[in-house]
């Protein structure tokens, strides 16, 4: 029984005892490794198997967060001083340790068995990670009766730089060894194998979209949630490119991971989001890839990463899923409020944003077609917003009904109180939503000090939503199929409709995310 959870309880997994802590109604052990730590020999490496310990390892403080870059702009999805989900570090900073593949489970009760399982990979821009966020806790959702994993993973040049002699897409291959963990020993946790959601938000979301595609992960988890996936993959060209101009700037001889090797890893953090924010320079050679405020993302590569998530689903090389997947509707503001642009944006602006990213030839004239009134502000916010984050969720969707599975769509409409309503329905704000953690640091910034009475039954909406759907594939809503497109439309007054954003799905229509490459 819940009331009955001892103070400190001790769970046999694996790999050795681990000894956690009661908090109100269920149980956290935090800081377990599930690989070795990726530094020494074992740097750029795929994860290596966690050794194995005797007695008591005490599983009561976060472990370490593999080192980070910061984005170019403020951005809602990554911190620092913005509200977003996944805020990093307010700058590179000194190591804590090198223990960066750590995870933390909170459960209801460790004695139970068969609970439904969500692993969270709290990844943003693919450059930060904390499962220590605040905004991630994963109390109100283990008091639903949850089990709620959340991993560290590498991240920025440590997981994503293309290099010689080391495997590509390194985080992703983390967030698979984590997945083998939860495998190994979320039944001593009372959490059910079989019953193994996993779930992001923005990167973290794109990590998911990933997972459906690769073959290391089938049979690892049953069923996905994807907040604003992006649609941010690279082609092998181009990221010999970017990591070779990197390594020029290091210093380094090679891009290759034994001239890495001896580089410190936060000083490589650091050079990263210097590099990144000079990545206008290179808009001629590297097109789109420069307007996404950082350097390195997801490698198709063949073979980790065979192809995007929506090719893989639609050409029948993936199967579908039970799929929970939505987007804000206001997927831009933050960026453009927090980076003091909004309001500045010329028909110069618009004019470059759409060729850019409106897909080519006729995408440019049909944004100006379908959105008549728009004006230079409007055309940019729409734009980016539809090619980072709108289309590729809205797309995510259809292709894994396409591929037999069941997909739920929601959009996230209501507006933010914060900023005098500035940010709108932004990127992130869905987090706290869900998480019920309103009350945190990122909560507030989204929607001030006081939650109002439609935040919290907003809140209570969404995260019981998660529950539903972790538990029985079923998120409460009609699923999204090509005959309807009906979604999950969060506002004051939540209701099923059509798909809200149709003069965008019309422009996109059979136009999936293609990895960035040369131009």
């Amino acid at each position: 029984m819940r009331d009955q959870l001892p103070a400190r309880p001790r769970v046999r997994t694996a790999e050795g005892v681990v000894q956690g802590v009661r908090r109100g109604g269920h149980a956290v052990f935090r800081g377990i490794p599930y690989a070795r730590p990726p530094v020494g020999a074992l740097r750029f490496a795929a994860p290596a198997a966690p050794s194995r310990w005797e007695g008591t390892r005490q599983a009561v403080e976060f472990g370490p967060s593999a080192p980070q870059s910061l984005p170019v702009d403020p951005d809602p999805a990554q911190g620092p001083s913005a509200p977003g989900p996944a805020q990093g570090p307010s700058a590179p900073g000194p190591p804590q340790g090198t223990d960066w593949l750590t995870l933390d489970v909170a459960t209801p009760d460790p004695g139970a068995a068969g609970l439904p399982v969500l692993v969270w990979i709290p990844v943003g821009g693919y450059v930060a990670v904390a499962s220590s966020n605040p905004a991630f806790d994963p109390g109100a959702l283990a008091e639903g009766g949850l089990v709620v994993v959340s991993i560290n993973c590498r991240v920025g040049a440590e997981g994503f730089a293309f290099l010689d002699g080391a495997p590509p897409n390194r985080g992703f291959l983390d967030q698979i060894a984590a997945l083998e963990w939860v495998q190994r020993n979320v039944a001593a946790f009372g959490g059910d194998p079989g019953r193994v959601t996993v779930g992001g938000v923005s990167a973290g979301a794109g990590s998911v979209a990933a997972l459906l595609t690769m073959k290391s992960a089938r049979g690892l988890f049953r069923r996905a949630v994807a907040h604003s996936v992006p649609g941010l993959h690279s082609t092998p060209a181009l990221a010999r490119q970017v990591t070779a101009a990197l390594a020029d700037r290091l210093g380094a001889s090679a891009p290759s991971a034994a001239a890495w090797r001896d580089i410190d890893p936060w000083h490589l953090a650091a050079e990263l989001s210097s590099f990144s924010a000079g990545l206008p320079a290179y808009r001629e050679g590297w097109g789109r890839l420069t307007e996404t405020g950082t350097a390195l993302c997801p490698v198709v590569d063949g073979e980790i990463l065979p192809e995007t998530p929506w090719s893989a689903l639609t050409g029948g090389r993936a199967a579908g899923t039970e799929l929970l997947v939505g987007h804000t509707r206001d997927e831009f503001r933050g960026f453009s409020v927090l980076s003091g642009r909004q309001g500045t944006f010329t028909e110069q602006d618009a004019l470059a944003a759409l060729r850019l990213l409106a897909p080519q030839p006729d995408g440019p004239r049909a944004y100006r077609t379908e959105f008549p009134q728009a004006g230079p502000e409007e055309l940019v916010e729409a734009v980016y917003a539809d090619a980072l984050f709108r289309m590729p969720s809205q797309q995510l969707a259809e292709a894994n009904t396409a591929a037999g599975g069941t997909s739920y769509l929601f959009e996230l409409c209501w507006t933010a109180p914060a900023l005098g309503g500035a940010l709108g329905a932004c990127h992130g704000l869905d987090v706290p939503l869900a998480f019920g953690t309103l009350g945190s640091a990122v909560g507030r910034q989204f929607i001030g000090d006081e939650a109002t009475p439609e935040a919290v039954a907003l809140s209570r909406e969404l995260r019981e939503s998660w529950i539903r759907f972790v538990t029985t594939g079923d998120a409460g809503w009609a699923a999204h199929r090509p005959d309807r497109l009906l979604t999950r439309v969060l506002d004051t007054e939540p209701a099923t409709l059509p798909y809200p954003e149709q003069a965008s799905r019309r422009i996109w229509k059979d136009r999936f995310p293609a990895p960035f490459a040369l131009s």
